[in-house]
Protein backbone atom coordinates (compact mmCIF):
# COMPACT_ATOMS: atom_id res chain seq x y z
CA UNK A 1 0.00 0.00 0.00
CA UNK A 2 3.16 1.92 -0.13
CA UNK A 3 2.22 5.48 -2.14
CA UNK A 4 4.46 5.52 -5.13
CA UNK A 5 6.06 8.77 -6.63
CA UNK A 6 7.00 9.49 -10.29
CA UNK A 7 10.41 10.02 -10.28
CA UNK A 8 10.32 11.95 -12.92
CA UNK A 9 7.26 14.05 -14.45
CA UNK A 10 7.93 15.20 -18.10
CA UNK A 11 5.45 16.18 -20.63
CA UNK A 12 7.57 15.94 -23.39
CA UNK A 13 6.80 18.42 -26.45
CA UNK A 14 5.00 17.75 -29.67
CA UNK A 15 6.00 18.37 -33.11
CA UNK A 16 2.89 19.22 -34.99
CA UNK A 17 1.64 16.58 -37.68
CA UNK A 18 2.05 17.52 -41.10
CA UNK A 19 4.54 20.49 -40.12
CA UNK A 20 7.36 20.64 -42.86
CA UNK A 21 10.54 19.29 -41.81
CA UNK A 22 13.91 19.44 -44.07
CA UNK A 23 15.65 16.88 -44.81
CA UNK A 24 19.26 15.57 -43.09
CA UNK A 25 21.20 17.39 -46.48
CA UNK A 26 18.90 20.36 -46.88
CA UNK A 27 19.03 21.39 -42.60
CA UNK A 28 22.84 20.90 -43.37
CA UNK A 29 23.07 23.40 -46.08
CA UNK A 30 21.37 25.77 -43.94
CA UNK A 31 23.73 25.75 -41.33
CA UNK A 32 26.57 25.67 -43.57
CA UNK A 33 25.11 29.21 -44.91
CA UNK A 34 24.40 29.94 -41.72
CA UNK A 35 27.97 29.81 -40.39
CA UNK A 36 28.94 31.41 -43.25
CA UNK A 37 27.11 34.84 -42.90
CA UNK A 38 28.27 35.06 -39.49
CA UNK A 39 31.81 34.76 -40.59
CA UNK A 40 30.89 38.16 -42.79
CA UNK A 41 32.31 41.08 -40.29
CA UNK A 42 28.88 43.15 -41.64
CA UNK A 43 26.14 40.61 -41.36
CA UNK A 44 27.90 39.01 -37.67
CA UNK A 45 26.78 42.36 -36.24
CA UNK A 46 23.50 41.52 -36.86
CA UNK A 47 21.10 39.95 -34.48
CA UNK A 48 19.27 38.59 -37.19
CA UNK A 49 21.82 36.64 -38.56
CA UNK A 50 22.81 34.37 -35.69
CA UNK A 51 19.04 33.85 -34.83
CA UNK A 52 18.83 32.40 -38.47
CA UNK A 53 22.22 30.23 -37.45
CA UNK A 54 20.39 28.92 -34.16
CA UNK A 55 17.16 28.46 -36.40
CA UNK A 56 19.11 26.48 -38.75
CA UNK A 57 20.54 24.30 -35.94
CA UNK A 58 17.58 23.26 -34.34
CA UNK A 59 15.81 22.56 -37.73
CA UNK A 60 18.99 20.03 -38.36
CA UNK A 61 18.09 18.87 -34.64
CA UNK A 62 14.46 17.85 -35.64
CA UNK A 63 15.81 16.66 -39.54
CA UNK A 64 16.17 12.77 -38.45
CA UNK A 65 12.64 13.39 -36.93
CA UNK A 66 11.15 13.21 -40.23
CA UNK A 67 7.44 13.93 -39.69
CA UNK A 68 6.74 11.39 -36.58
CA UNK A 69 5.27 13.01 -33.78
CA UNK A 70 5.44 11.53 -30.23
CA UNK A 71 1.45 10.48 -29.71
CA UNK A 72 1.30 9.28 -33.24
CA UNK A 73 -0.37 6.21 -33.80
CA UNK A 74 1.47 3.27 -35.73
CA UNK A 75 -1.16 3.33 -38.38
CA UNK A 76 -1.36 6.73 -38.45
CA UNK A 77 2.60 6.97 -38.99
CA UNK A 78 2.39 4.43 -41.86
CA UNK A 79 -0.07 7.06 -43.72
CA UNK A 80 2.33 9.95 -42.96
CA UNK A 81 5.80 8.91 -43.74
CA UNK A 82 4.67 7.06 -47.02
CA UNK A 83 7.52 4.92 -48.05
CA UNK A 84 9.57 5.06 -44.99
CA UNK A 85 9.86 1.83 -42.98
CA UNK A 86 11.55 0.19 -40.24
CA UNK A 87 14.57 -2.21 -40.84
CA UNK A 88 13.37 -4.31 -38.40
CA UNK A 89 10.92 -3.92 -35.17
CA UNK A 90 11.46 -5.51 -31.78
CA UNK A 91 9.81 -5.82 -28.38
CA UNK A 92 11.79 -4.27 -25.04
CA UNK A 93 10.92 -3.02 -21.81
CA UNK A 94 11.63 0.22 -20.82
CA UNK A 95 10.67 0.96 -16.73
CA UNK A 96 8.94 -2.24 -16.56
CA UNK A 97 6.28 -1.60 -19.56
CA UNK A 98 6.74 -3.52 -22.74
CA UNK A 99 7.51 -1.03 -25.98
CA UNK A 100 7.20 -2.12 -29.67
CA UNK A 101 10.80 -0.27 -30.65
CA UNK A 102 11.02 0.07 -34.45
CA UNK A 103 14.61 0.78 -35.67
CA UNK A 104 15.32 3.21 -38.55
CA UNK A 105 18.39 4.42 -40.16
CA UNK A 106 18.59 7.32 -38.06
CA UNK A 107 15.87 7.01 -35.10
CA UNK A 108 14.28 4.56 -33.42
CA UNK A 109 10.30 4.64 -32.73
CA UNK A 110 9.01 3.42 -29.13
CA UNK A 111 5.50 2.28 -29.36
CA UNK A 112 3.34 1.86 -25.98
CA UNK A 113 0.88 -1.48 -25.91
CA UNK A 114 -1.57 0.72 -26.92
CA UNK A 115 0.09 1.40 -30.66
CA UNK A 116 0.99 5.30 -29.47
CA UNK A 117 4.23 6.68 -30.03
CA UNK A 118 6.22 7.08 -27.07
CA UNK A 119 9.42 7.97 -27.50
CA UNK A 120 11.24 8.58 -30.55
CA UNK A 121 15.72 8.10 -30.09
CA UNK A 122 17.51 9.70 -32.84
CA UNK A 123 20.74 7.75 -33.15
CA UNK A 124 21.74 9.47 -36.39
CA UNK A 125 21.98 13.34 -35.71
CA UNK A 126 23.13 15.93 -38.40
CA UNK A 127 25.02 17.45 -35.71
CA UNK A 128 26.06 15.97 -32.12
CA UNK A 129 25.80 18.93 -30.98
CA UNK A 130 22.97 21.03 -32.68
CA UNK A 131 21.48 22.03 -29.43
CA UNK A 132 24.10 23.42 -27.91
CA UNK A 133 24.90 24.91 -31.27
CA UNK A 134 21.77 26.57 -30.76
CA UNK A 135 22.11 28.18 -27.72
CA UNK A 136 25.20 29.35 -28.44
CA UNK A 137 23.74 31.49 -31.23
CA UNK A 138 20.60 32.36 -29.72
CA UNK A 139 22.78 33.81 -26.86
CA UNK A 140 24.66 35.69 -29.36
CA UNK A 141 21.82 37.24 -30.93
CA UNK A 142 20.85 38.45 -27.48
CA UNK A 143 24.49 39.71 -26.43
CA UNK A 144 25.02 42.33 -30.02
CA UNK A 145 21.56 43.16 -29.91
CA UNK A 146 21.98 46.03 -27.69
CA UNK A 147 18.23 47.56 -28.32
CA UNK A 148 16.87 44.40 -27.11
CA UNK A 149 14.86 44.61 -30.63
CA UNK A 150 14.47 40.76 -31.17
CA UNK A 151 14.55 39.49 -27.31
CA UNK A 152 11.19 37.94 -27.96
CA UNK A 153 12.58 35.97 -30.35
CA UNK A 154 15.41 35.08 -29.07
CA UNK A 155 13.44 34.09 -25.61
CA UNK A 156 11.56 31.60 -28.50
CA UNK A 157 14.17 29.82 -29.55
CA UNK A 158 15.82 29.59 -25.97
CA UNK A 159 12.84 27.79 -24.84
CA UNK A 160 12.64 25.44 -27.95
CA UNK A 161 16.29 24.57 -26.99
CA UNK A 162 15.10 24.21 -23.47
CA UNK A 163 12.31 21.86 -24.17
CA UNK A 164 14.11 19.68 -26.52
CA UNK A 165 16.88 19.06 -24.19
CA UNK A 166 13.54 18.24 -21.87
CA UNK A 167 12.36 15.48 -24.17
CA UNK A 168 16.12 14.54 -24.38
CA UNK A 169 16.34 13.71 -21.32
CA UNK A 170 13.28 11.60 -20.63
CA UNK A 171 14.30 9.56 -23.88
CA UNK A 172 17.58 9.02 -22.14
CA UNK A 173 15.88 8.74 -18.48
CA UNK A 174 13.50 6.02 -20.05
CA UNK A 175 16.40 4.24 -21.83
CA UNK A 176 18.21 3.86 -18.68
CA UNK A 177 21.18 6.21 -19.12
CA UNK A 178 21.41 8.36 -16.17
CA UNK A 179 24.52 10.04 -16.72
CA UNK A 180 22.90 11.04 -20.21
CA UNK A 181 19.78 11.85 -18.61
CA UNK A 182 21.45 14.51 -16.47
CA UNK A 183 23.50 15.96 -18.47
CA UNK A 184 20.56 17.13 -20.96
CA UNK A 185 17.88 17.98 -17.75
CA UNK A 186 21.19 20.15 -16.50
CA UNK A 187 21.20 21.60 -20.33
CA UNK A 188 17.44 22.44 -19.82
CA UNK A 189 17.37 24.03 -16.57
CA UNK A 190 20.33 26.43 -17.49
CA UNK A 191 18.73 27.15 -21.07
CA UNK A 192 15.26 28.51 -19.56
CA UNK A 193 17.34 30.23 -16.90
CA UNK A 194 19.17 32.15 -20.10
CA UNK A 195 18.63 36.15 -21.02
CA UNK A 196 16.29 36.94 -21.96
CA UNK A 197 13.55 33.76 -21.06
CA UNK A 198 14.94 34.13 -17.30
CA UNK A 199 12.43 31.54 -16.46
CA UNK A 200 13.70 28.73 -13.84
CA UNK A 201 11.62 25.64 -15.60
CA UNK A 202 10.90 23.21 -12.48
CA UNK A 203 10.32 19.86 -13.94
CA UNK A 204 13.63 20.51 -15.91
CA UNK A 205 15.30 21.53 -12.59
CA UNK A 206 13.73 18.88 -10.43
CA UNK A 207 15.11 16.19 -13.03
CA UNK A 208 18.04 17.83 -12.67
CA UNK A 209 18.00 17.27 -8.96
CA UNK A 210 16.68 13.71 -8.86
CA UNK A 211 19.18 11.95 -11.77
CA UNK A 212 22.10 13.92 -9.79
CA UNK A 213 21.09 12.70 -6.85
CA UNK A 214 20.65 9.02 -8.45
CA UNK A 215 24.33 9.32 -9.39
CA UNK A 216 24.96 10.43 -6.04
CA UNK A 217 26.48 13.68 -7.43
CA UNK A 218 24.55 15.13 -3.59
CA UNK A 219 26.35 18.54 -3.89
CA UNK A 220 25.04 19.32 -7.26
CA UNK A 221 21.68 17.91 -6.19
CA UNK A 222 21.10 20.13 -3.46
CA UNK A 223 21.95 23.07 -6.03
CA UNK A 224 19.13 22.28 -7.83
CA UNK A 225 16.61 21.05 -5.17
CA UNK A 226 17.11 24.07 -3.46
CA UNK A 227 15.69 25.95 -6.49
CA UNK A 228 13.03 24.00 -6.65
CA UNK A 229 12.42 25.05 -2.97
CA UNK A 230 12.77 28.77 -4.01
CA UNK A 231 10.52 28.29 -6.95
CA UNK A 232 7.71 26.59 -4.69
CA UNK A 233 7.98 23.44 -6.93
CA UNK A 234 7.72 20.48 -4.12
CA UNK A 235 6.86 17.25 -5.69
CA UNK A 236 4.31 16.73 -2.77
CA UNK A 237 6.89 16.93 -0.78
CA UNK A 238 9.46 14.92 -2.36
CA UNK A 239 11.63 17.86 -2.72
CA UNK A 240 12.23 18.61 0.70
CA UNK A 241 13.24 14.06 1.16
CA UNK A 242 15.66 14.42 -1.34
CA UNK A 243 16.95 17.74 -0.77
CA UNK A 244 17.32 16.27 3.17
CA UNK A 245 18.87 12.75 2.42
CA UNK A 246 21.61 14.57 0.15
CA UNK A 247 22.30 16.92 3.33
CA UNK A 248 22.62 13.46 5.35
CA UNK A 249 24.71 11.76 3.10
CA UNK A 250 27.11 15.31 2.72
CA UNK A 251 26.95 14.64 6.65
CA UNK A 252 25.09 18.66 6.98
CA UNK A 253 22.82 16.95 10.10
CA UNK A 254 21.81 20.47 10.46
CA UNK A 255 20.34 21.64 7.58
CA UNK A 256 18.87 17.68 6.85
CA UNK A 257 16.88 18.09 10.01
CA UNK A 258 15.72 21.83 9.15
CA UNK A 259 14.86 20.69 5.89
CA UNK A 260 12.90 17.91 7.01
CA UNK A 261 10.81 20.09 9.75
CA UNK A 262 10.17 22.55 7.25
CA UNK A 263 8.73 19.90 4.74
CA UNK A 264 6.66 18.22 7.26
CA UNK A 265 4.88 20.98 8.59
CA UNK A 266 3.82 21.34 4.80
CA UNK A 267 3.27 18.09 3.78
CA UNK A 268 2.42 16.03 7.26
CA UNK A 269 1.20 13.42 4.95
CA UNK A 270 4.65 12.44 2.96
CA UNK A 271 5.88 9.27 3.84
CA UNK A 272 9.11 9.93 2.35
CA UNK A 273 9.73 12.91 4.63
CA UNK A 274 8.65 11.29 7.91
CA UNK A 275 10.12 8.48 7.01
CA UNK A 276 13.32 10.74 6.73
CA UNK A 277 12.16 12.49 10.20
CA UNK A 278 11.71 9.42 11.57
CA UNK A 279 15.16 7.47 11.04
CA UNK A 280 16.94 11.10 11.27
CA UNK A 281 16.15 10.72 15.63
CA UNK A 282 16.86 7.28 15.75
CA UNK A 283 19.84 7.60 14.10
CA UNK A 284 21.32 10.95 16.01
CA UNK A 285 19.66 9.58 19.47
CA UNK A 286 17.61 13.23 19.66
CA UNK A 287 13.95 12.56 21.34
CA UNK A 288 11.66 11.43 19.21
CA UNK A 289 8.69 13.33 21.31
CA UNK A 290 10.38 16.39 18.56
CA UNK A 291 8.10 14.00 16.36
CA UNK A 292 4.85 14.44 18.15
CA UNK A 293 5.41 18.03 18.81
CA UNK A 294 5.37 18.45 15.23
CA UNK A 295 2.43 16.86 14.59
CA UNK A 296 0.31 18.11 17.30
CA UNK A 297 1.27 21.99 15.49
CA UNK A 298 -0.09 20.37 12.38
CA UNK A 299 -3.35 18.88 14.18
CA UNK A 300 -4.22 22.68 15.56
CA UNK A 301 -4.30 24.18 11.88
CA UNK A 302 -6.30 21.13 10.88
CA UNK A 303 -8.12 19.42 13.74
CA UNK A 304 -9.82 17.36 11.11
CA UNK A 305 -7.90 15.76 9.00
CA UNK A 306 -8.02 12.39 9.58
CA UNK A 307 -4.65 12.25 7.49
CA UNK A 308 -2.72 13.73 10.93
CA UNK A 309 -3.75 10.53 12.69
CA UNK A 310 -2.65 8.30 10.17
CA UNK A 311 0.74 9.76 9.93
CA UNK A 312 0.65 9.43 13.69
CA UNK A 313 -0.30 5.57 13.66
CA UNK A 314 2.36 5.33 11.23
CA UNK A 315 5.03 7.14 13.49
CA UNK A 316 4.29 5.09 16.50
CA UNK A 317 4.27 1.50 14.21
CA UNK A 318 7.71 2.96 13.15
CA UNK A 319 8.67 3.23 16.66
CA UNK A 320 7.54 -0.17 17.58
CA UNK A 321 4.42 0.92 19.98
CA UNK A 322 1.75 -1.30 18.68
CA UNK A 323 -0.95 -0.28 20.90
CA UNK A 324 -0.88 3.43 20.27
CA UNK A 325 -0.34 2.34 16.60
CA UNK A 326 -3.79 0.92 16.28
CA UNK A 327 -5.22 3.52 18.96
CA UNK A 328 -4.39 6.72 16.33
CA UNK A 329 -5.25 4.45 13.28
CA UNK A 330 -9.05 4.58 15.02
CA UNK A 331 -8.85 8.29 15.57
CA UNK A 332 -8.38 8.78 11.97
CA UNK A 333 -11.78 6.94 11.53
CA UNK A 334 -13.85 8.97 14.08
CA UNK A 335 -12.67 11.89 12.52
CA UNK A 336 -13.37 10.55 9.47
CA UNK A 337 -15.06 7.23 8.98
CA UNK A 338 -14.87 6.73 5.16
CA UNK A 339 -11.11 7.13 5.45
CA UNK A 340 -9.70 4.08 4.42
CA UNK A 341 -6.34 4.55 5.58
CA UNK A 342 -6.84 4.51 8.81
CA UNK A 343 -8.48 0.93 8.48
CA UNK A 344 -5.06 -0.24 5.95
CA UNK A 345 -3.32 0.84 8.73
CA UNK A 346 -4.76 -1.31 11.09
CA UNK A 347 -4.85 -4.09 8.71
CA UNK A 348 -1.13 -4.00 7.49
CA UNK A 349 0.46 -3.48 11.15
CA UNK A 350 -1.45 -7.20 11.73
CA UNK A 351 -0.36 -8.87 8.51
CA UNK A 352 2.91 -7.88 8.88
CA UNK A 353 2.79 -8.90 12.61
CA UNK A 354 1.24 -12.40 10.93
CA UNK A 355 4.44 -12.81 8.40
CA UNK A 356 7.39 -11.85 11.30
CA UNK A 357 5.30 -14.90 13.27
CA UNK A 358 5.41 -16.81 10.74
CA UNK A 359 9.01 -16.27 10.34
CA UNK A 360 9.43 -17.12 13.72
CA UNK A 361 7.46 -20.64 13.28
CA UNK A 362 9.37 -21.39 10.27
CA UNK A 363 12.68 -21.35 12.53
CA UNK A 364 11.45 -22.93 15.59
CA UNK A 365 12.08 -26.57 16.13
CA UNK A 366 10.51 -27.26 19.30
CA UNK A 367 7.02 -28.40 18.26
CA UNK A 368 5.41 -27.00 20.86
CA UNK A 369 6.55 -23.29 20.76
CA UNK A 370 5.67 -23.80 17.00
CA UNK A 371 1.83 -24.81 17.30
CA UNK A 372 1.93 -21.63 19.48
CA UNK A 373 3.62 -19.58 17.03
CA UNK A 374 0.99 -20.60 14.42
CA UNK A 375 -1.78 -20.51 16.71
CA UNK A 376 -0.50 -16.47 17.13
CA UNK A 377 0.34 -16.60 13.31
CA UNK A 378 -3.75 -17.05 12.50
CA UNK A 379 -5.24 -15.19 15.29
CA UNK A 380 -2.75 -12.08 14.17
CA UNK A 381 -4.15 -12.39 10.30
CA UNK A 382 -7.69 -13.07 11.42
CA UNK A 383 -7.33 -9.59 13.22
CA UNK A 384 -6.48 -8.12 9.97
CA UNK A 385 -9.56 -9.32 8.08
CA UNK A 386 -12.04 -6.47 9.81
CA UNK A 387 -10.24 -3.42 8.96
CA UNK A 388 -9.26 -4.45 5.48
CA UNK A 389 -13.02 -5.26 4.82
CA UNK A 390 -13.98 -1.77 6.31
CA UNK A 391 -11.52 -0.38 3.85
CA UNK A 392 -12.62 -1.84 1.00
CA UNK A 393 -16.11 -1.36 2.00
CA UNK A 394 -15.37 2.63 2.33
CA UNK A 395 -13.19 3.44 -0.31
CA UNK A 396 -14.06 5.20 -3.84
CA UNK A 397 -10.45 4.37 -5.12
CA UNK A 398 -10.60 0.81 -7.46
CA UNK A 399 -6.95 0.66 -7.50
CA UNK A 400 -6.41 0.77 -3.72
CA UNK A 401 -9.28 -1.32 -3.97
CA UNK A 402 -7.43 -4.12 -5.37
CA UNK A 403 -4.55 -3.50 -3.81
CA UNK A 404 -6.67 -4.68 -0.81
CA UNK A 405 -8.27 -7.46 -2.22
CA UNK A 406 -4.63 -8.95 -2.35
CA UNK A 407 -3.96 -9.05 1.25
CA UNK A 408 -7.39 -10.48 1.55
CA UNK A 409 -7.30 -12.50 -0.94
CA UNK A 410 -3.96 -14.22 0.67
CA UNK A 411 -5.77 -14.24 4.14
CA UNK A 412 -8.93 -16.02 3.20
CA UNK A 413 -6.57 -18.75 1.06
CA UNK A 414 -5.01 -19.55 4.34
CA UNK A 415 -8.80 -20.19 6.18
CA UNK A 416 -10.35 -20.92 2.96
CA UNK A 417 -10.81 -24.83 4.28
CA UNK A 418 -12.46 -23.61 7.68
CA UNK A 419 -15.53 -22.96 6.41
CA UNK A 420 -17.84 -21.96 3.21
CA UNK A 421 -17.27 -18.40 4.21
CA UNK A 422 -13.85 -17.92 4.12
CA UNK A 423 -13.91 -20.04 0.49
CA UNK A 424 -16.40 -17.35 -0.81
CA UNK A 425 -14.45 -15.03 0.09
CA UNK A 426 -10.96 -16.16 -0.97
CA UNK A 427 -13.08 -16.76 -4.60
CA UNK A 428 -14.35 -13.19 -4.30
CA UNK A 429 -11.15 -11.50 -3.78
CA UNK A 430 -9.30 -13.79 -6.06
CA UNK A 431 -11.10 -12.63 -8.75
CA UNK A 432 -11.33 -8.67 -8.05
CA UNK A 433 -7.54 -9.33 -7.79
CA UNK A 434 -7.54 -11.39 -11.35
CA UNK A 435 -9.52 -8.91 -13.29
CA UNK A 436 -8.60 -6.04 -11.45
CA UNK A 437 -12.32 -5.22 -10.94
CA UNK A 438 -13.41 -4.54 -7.57
CA UNK A 439 -17.14 -6.18 -7.15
Amino acid sequence: MKKILIALAVILSVQVAGAQVKSAADSKKAVESAEAATQNPKKALKPATWLKLGNAYMDAYNAPFGNAWVGAGQQELLLIMGGEKPASTETVELMGEPYTKEIYAEKNFYFNAGGVLSMIEVTKPVYDDALAKALEAYKKAYEIDVKHSKDKDVASGLKNVAMKYLDEGMTQYMLGNIKAANASFRAASAASETAPLNVIDTTATYNAGFTSWSLQDYSSAVTYFKKCIDAKYFEEGEVFAKLADCYTKLDDKENAKNTLEEGFKTFPQSQSILIGLINFYLESGDDTDRLFTLLDEAKKNEPNNASLYYVEGNIHNQLGDTEAAIAAYEESNKVDPNYEYGFIGIGILYYNQALDLQTKAQEELDDAKYMALVEEFETALKNAIDPFEKAYEVSKNNDIRVNIAEYLKNIYYRFRDQSPEYQAKYEKYDQVVATGNPL
